[in-house]
């Protein structure tokens, strides 16, 4: 057994489908739309690992992400070396992202950084 994808609603659709293509080499599928829901999304593709659907439809409510609650708590990413995380954690701050954890070493041994993505959704980048 294997996860297959992960989901996760936006207002933004095209916003976060170039993010994770840009940033986390994610390749996305072609948009599908429902004409009579209006609801579209994308399934995005990584390397390895499970695939990320985008969604959206105007009459979903809700808030952006907030700093820590109940429920799903991140989306992580391996990118293969201290240096990579470095790199890419800068590269994201420069581009105006929030970094909310700096590279560093965790308690329990992962090198990792934390930044938010457009709608607020924590991103680990970790080795």
């Amino acid at each position: 057994m294997h996860i297959e994808h992960i989901a996760i609603w936006t207002r933004q659709l095209e916003a976060l489908k170039i993010f994770y293509e840009t940033y986390f080499a994610a390749h996305a599928n072609q948009k599908y739309t429902n004409p009579k829901t209006y609801f579209e999304s994308y399934f995005l593709t990584f390397d390895a690992g499970p695939r990320l659907e985008l969604m959206q439809r105007p009459d979903i409510e809700g808030t952006q992400a907030v700093e820590q609650q109940v429920g799903y708590a991140h989306l992580a990413f391996s990118v293969g070396s201290k240096k990579e995380v470095d790199r890419l954690t800068r590269r994201l701050e420069e581009d105006g992202y929030k970094v909310v954890g700096q590279p560093r070493t965790t308690g329990d041994r992962y090198y990792e950084s934390l930044i938010l993505d457009p709608d607020g959704n924590r991103v680990e980048i970790t080795v």
